[in-house]
């Protein structure tokens, strides 16, 4: 019994249902067998098996039970997961073919029993979609009863519910949101999953920490620069805090940063995950989708809105710095060859993947394949090299223990997105079946008839509520098909419709009561949750400006080229003048600084949003001017001891 229990245990299946994971994924990869459709009914429910195991291990299912109750609880859930994978791996064809439309009552006991696990998986993954979940199926089911009209629908019968949300297969848990994290989004995120493994990403911050934090005032870029590298891979803002701002925010605090700074700091560096491609928190893949054209095309404009964005943030960091921090050098510990090695392939491989997609034209899985290949390989070189020769910190690490941790940081991180468009499938299946985005989509429509402008304000609105509960990837895709469409019907361009979409989900994400990043960031630095959300929404107030202003400087997110450029440079300006309007200082004397600074604003603004480009690069050029003037003084009044004599290096 105990040699049995050292093999059967919920590590070990975990290992090999992580490994299932991945082969079936690297045969779709690299043969597309069978479809997508046909890949998320394989893998859908080992997604939720992924899910059950590891809360499991980590005492993280129901823990006021005992261990005998979540092992009972673990195994009926692995069971009734297994029933729909067997099911559809015999009936898939009888389902998609001759049964579709006309499900027997074993098709609606298979589909209720998944739906039900889906539904509790997610109350505790996701309890504010399975809230919207539940409140949107009493809706379908008993909306004949609605005493106002605008809401009021025939209803559907639960059979109706129950199907379209698992059997049918197009819509719902299996749909094409799951479709999509199986297929395109679990491609990239083979590289996280890697370098996580590999310890790829803690070289990277030994790395930046002894190249950019030489001086004091340089040490909470660290932060920054961390955290924009692993976030062009992990794609979210939450897992990016966790993984860089364990080592930025004691660092940042260490060298005078307060706490509560310290957390947004990393907050708002973290949450340029969810922005700088390739990856944008998914919401470049389902961006392409929703347009028909290819996901280069999302990247090469996304590129323009992150990279401004990490500049702001950078700016803003520096300001903070200068304010709080002592001047002075450091002597940053040594970095062994090996971290710049797996430092110098992680980056290089990221480069790669941008090479692969912007230059030689791959497909984007493609592209993600073989830049994960080449990164998987060469860091295997380098762990074996450095055990070859005998190096210590290689003794005791075996090279099968760090492809184990790679499996399953990999399974984790797909899993849960695997598992969050599920839940998104069943969602916008009851919007459907009840008419909600017709209605809503009308409603828009009406509002567009008094002014274009009352949809956007609409539009920001539905979107910003709904980011303060729902992760990002969800926000995008609720305010896309219900507030985009209306959008594009009054002549807005659907490229900015869609960003803007984008940039208010990533901005609600920001926003109490939710928002995961900065809970994350606040635990870490022990600061008050709610004084390190404003402090990240300070740093982060250019990225609320950007949402409103590529409406006029619209070559930013429809034309690349010379256009876009030109656009990019004078927002890129007016968010930096809004940045040092809000952490600078023009003078110690109250009223000039005042004067100062709201100039600057003023200027920004303008260049922000004067339709002719020839005014606004006027504006800009002014405000670069004055904001280096800003900047030059900054260094003597910015420090609270700018008066004093320097003290000496430490």
């Amino acid at each position: 019994m105990e040699q049995l229990k050292r093999v059967v245990n919920a590590g070990n299946l975990l290992l090999g249902f992580s490994l299932y994971f991945l082969v079936q994924l690297l045969n779709y990869f690299f043969t597309g067998a069978g479809g997508p459709q046909r890949l998320a009914t394989r893998l859908v429910p080992v997604a939720l098996i992924l899910y059950v195991l590891k809360a499991y291990r980590e005492n993280a299912l129901y823990p006021r039970l005992g261990p005998a109750w979540n092992r009972f609880i673990a195994a009926v859930y692995v069971a009734a997961a297994m029933i729909p994978l067997l099911y559809l791996e015999v009936e898939y064809e009888q389902l998609f073919i001759y049964r579709s439309g006309a499900y027997n009552t074993t098709d609606l006991l298979v589909g209720a029993v998944l739906l039900l696990l889906v539904m509790e998986i997610s109350r505790k993954a996701h309890p504010v979609l399975f809230g919207v979940n539940i409140v949107m199926m009493l809706y379908t089911l008993y909306g004949n009863y609605s005493p106002i009209d605008f809401f009021w629908h025939p209803g559907a019968s639960l059979t109706r519910v129950v199907t379209a949300a698992t059997v049918e297969l197009s819509t719902g848990i299996y749909g094409k949101y799951a479709q999509l994290g199986l297929t395109l989004v679990a491609a990239f995120l083979l590289m996280a999953a890697i370098a996580g493994g590999f310890d790829a990403q803690g070289s990277l911050l030994r790395v930046v920490r002894a190249l950019a934090g030489r001086r004091t005032h340089q040490v909470p870029q660290t932060a920054v620069i961390s955290s924009m590298a692993v976030g062009m891979v992990s794609g979210s803002g939450a897992a990016n805090t966790a993984v860089t701002g364990s080592v930025t925010i004691p660092l940042m605090k260490q060298y005078g940063i307060p706490a509560a700074f310290a957390g947004a700091v990393e907050t708002a560096a973290s949450m340029g995950g969810l922005i700088m491609p390739p990856l944008m928190a998914a919401a470049a893949f389902i961006m392409a989708d929703f347009l028909g054209v290819t996901y280069w095309d999302v990247v090469v404009r996304g590129f323009a809105v992150g990279l401004v964005y990490y500049l702001v943030v950078a700016f803003a960091v520096y300001l903070i710095s200068m304010r709080t921090i002592e001047p002075g050098k450091v002597n940053p510990p040594p970095v062994p060859n090996y971290d710049k090695l797996k430092t110098a392939v992680f980056l290089g491989c990221i480069v790669l993947l941008v090479v692969f997609l912007g230059v030689l034209n791959y497909s984007p899985m493609r592209a993600a394949l073989y830049s994960a290949s080449l990164l998987l390989g060469v860091l295997i070189g380098i762990h074996l090299y450095y055990r070859s020769v005998g190096n210590p910190d290689f003794a005791q690490e075996r090279i099968g223990l760090r492809l184990a941790k790679a499996l399953e940081t990999y399974a984790d991180l797909t899993s849960y997105i695997v598992i969050l468009m599920s839940v998104l499938g069943i969602m916008i299946g009851l919007f459907t079946i009840t008419g909600f985005i017709l209605r809503m989509g009308q409603l828009m429509l009406h509002l567009g008839e008094w002014h274009v402008a009352a949809i956007v304000f609409m539009a920001w609105i539905f979107g910003w509520l709904a980011g303060t509960g729902l992760p990002p990837t969800a926000t995008y895709i609720i305010v896309a098909v219900i507030v985009v469409p209306p959008m594009s019907q009054y002549g807005i361009n659907p490229w900015i419709a869609h960003f803007f979409a984008f940039l208010v989900s990533v901005w609600g994400e920001l926003t109490p009561p939710t928002s995961l990043t900065a809970a994350v960031a606040a635990s870490i630095s022990g600061a008050s949750f709610l004084r390190t959300t404003y402090e990240a929404l300070r740093i982060c107030a250019p990225l609320f400006v950007m949402t409103f202003s590529i409406f006029v400087r619209r070559d930013m997110v429809v034309s690349p080229g010379i256009g876009q450029f030109l656009d990019t440079l004078i927002v890129a300006v007016s968010s930096l003048a809004i940045t040092f309007a809000t952490f600078g200082r023009f003078s110690r004397e109250r009223l000039a600084d005042v004067a100062g600074r709201g100039l600057l604003l003023a200027l920004a603004f303008a260049g922000s949003f004067i339709p002719e480009r020839g005014y606004a690069a006027a504006a800009a050029v002014l405000a670069s001017v004055l904001l280096l003037k800003g900047v030059v003084g900054f260094r003597t009044i910015g420090p609270p001891w700018g008066s004093q004599p320097i003290r000496p290096a430490v």
